[in-house]
Parts: C-alpha cells; structure tokens; sequence
C-alpha cells in the first residue's frame, strides 16, 4: 500500500535535466533538490552562505549520487545570478528548470519594521524571483530552448495576512509574475507554475515564524483540517511533477499543499467546527422552535 511519505514519480524522471534551486541548502529547498536528484537531475544549489552550501552539496551527492554544484550567490544582485548562470552552463552544458524558492520571513507588526527590513524580505522574494526569472528566461529564449519556472508562494499571497505584510506583498508580485510569464511565455516553450505550501516545518524559516514561545501556545497543525502538517516528501513530489514533462500541459497553475488549512480559515463560520455535539442538539432545538414561531 503506497504512503504519502514515499516518492512519487518513476525512477529516472528527470534524468539529463540539470535544475537551478536558490535557497537550495536548507529546508525545503535541500528536500525537493534531494528528489530532483533521487531522479536523476544535476542539481544547482544558490545562497549566499557558501560553506552552508558546500555542506549540503556533500551530503546530498552523498545520499543520492547526483551531481550538486553550489555557488554562493545573493538573489536580489542581478549580476551575482548571471555568475550563477554561467557557472551552471560551464558545468553541466545547459539549464532546463529553474526553482525560485529561496526566501525571507519573520512575524512583527508592520509598525515595529523598518523600511531595511522591508527591503530585505522583498527584495529577497519579489526581486531575486524576478531576477532568477529574467536572467535565465532570456537565456533560453535566446537558445531557443523549452524551460521549467516553478515558484513558491503562500496562500497569504492572495488573501494578504497582518504581521508577515513584506512578505505577503512580496509573494503576491511572485504569483503575478507566475501567471503573467505563463501567459506571455508559453510561446517560447517556457512554462511557469507555483507552489503554495502550508505548514511544513524546517529549522530555520519554522522557528522565525513560530518561536518556541509561540509554538507552546499555537498548534499549528489545529488549524488544518487534516490535523497534522505537511511532510517534506508530498512537496517534494508535487515540485518533481511540476518540474518533470509529465505536467507538460500544467501551465500558470498554482497548486496549493496545506491540507485545507487556507480554506479553513477562509471561512465565515469555520470556526463551528469547536462546537460539541451536545451544543449542536441544542442549536437544532434553538433553530426549529423559531420557524414554528413564525
């Protein structure tokens, strides 16, 4: 019987394909490129910590005998992705997929922020998504070469969300750029698609969202109808999908991984589902005497 927590898609699905993954050292970025190369990709690792980056590129060629290039590279210099590029072609001849993962968040009032701050997570987010996009975009373009965009938002990028607001602007200009490009690029053999997971805990990006203070006081699997949160393997598989030629005609799609949980919270009167049954019998009663009322 096959489990959610296994991989998905046939052995050798990627194979030949080399895929550019920035913030791809930790998290859910080292997760989904630890599949990429269980299928056969040649990986590109990118942040701005190499020794991080080297770390992780060991392990990973360690785990799964792929082929890991690391090179350190800030996503908001124009200049640093185009090095990025180069290295990737200089190494492994050609580009075919590109994931946009890499991010910055924290919670705070939007008031206690800074406008450095603010800068710091969009530029992170909006502006080094736009300049992966571009730089590799106009290459294949200019190769005429097909090409894979797959980038990760949040479900807050198009509802908005108080106390995370840098980065719900931020993801919400990568979701339009991910509809956008579908739309214009098609042309080119380029398609573009995103992600948007719900709780999937790491160490890093968990821990700034959800101190332990915090964590003591909020189960966030609570909140999501299935009543657990994500496992690193189910994005995994759904990234390799997208990524892969199987989802060939999957194109300015958004698919969203959260067991619910946006919906959930979206919803006037979910809130019902706390009720206990008892109380329910009672509304029935509540409810049926008013139309006899009447």
């Amino acid at each position: 019987m096959m489990k959610h927590t296994e991989p998905m898609l046939k052995e050798g699905a990627l194979q030949g394909k080399t895929i550019l993954v920035t913030g791809g050292g930790t998290g859910l970025g080292r997760s989904m490129s630890k599949y990429f190369l269980e299928l056969g990709a040649n990986v590109v690792i990118a942040s701005r910590k190499l020794d991080v980056l080297q770390a992780a590129a060991n392990e990973l060629q360690a785990e799964t005998g792929g082929q890991v290039l690391p090179v350190a590279c800030d996503v908001r210099n124009y200049q640093e992705v185009e090095q990025v590029l180069a290295a990737t072609l200089e190494r492994f001849g050609s580009i075919n997929g590109l994931l946009n993962n890499a991010a910055g968040n924290f919670i705070s009032p939007t008031e206690r922020l800074s406008h450095k701050a603010f800068d710091t997570i969009v530029g992170i987010v909006l502006q080094g998504t736009y300049n992966c996009t571009l730089a590799i975009g106009k290459h294949w373009i200019a190769q005429k070469q097909p090409g894979v965009i797959l980038n990760i938002v949040t479900t807050y990028a198009w509802t908005g969300s108080g106390y995370v607001v840098p980065s719900a602007c931020a993801k919400a200009g990568v979701l339009a750029l991910t509809r956008s490009l579908a739309v214009e690029w098609a042309k080119y053999n380029i398609r573009s698609n995103a992600i948007a997971p719900g709780p999937f805990p790491t160490k890093g990006a968990w821990d700034r969202l959800f101190p332990p203070a915090l964590q003591d006081k909020m189960d966030v699997s609570k909140k999501v109808p299935l009543k657990r949160v994500g496992e690193h393997q189910e994005l995994a598989n759904l990234a390799a999908y997208l990524m892969s030629d199987y989802s060939a005609y999957i194109n300015g799609e958004v698919v969203t991984i959260d067991g619910g949980e946006w919906l959930n919270g979206a919803g006037e009167f979910n809130f019902l589902e706390q009720l206990p049954p008892e109380m329910w019998d009672e509304i029935e009663r509540m409810v049926r005497g008013a139309g006899k009322s009447k």
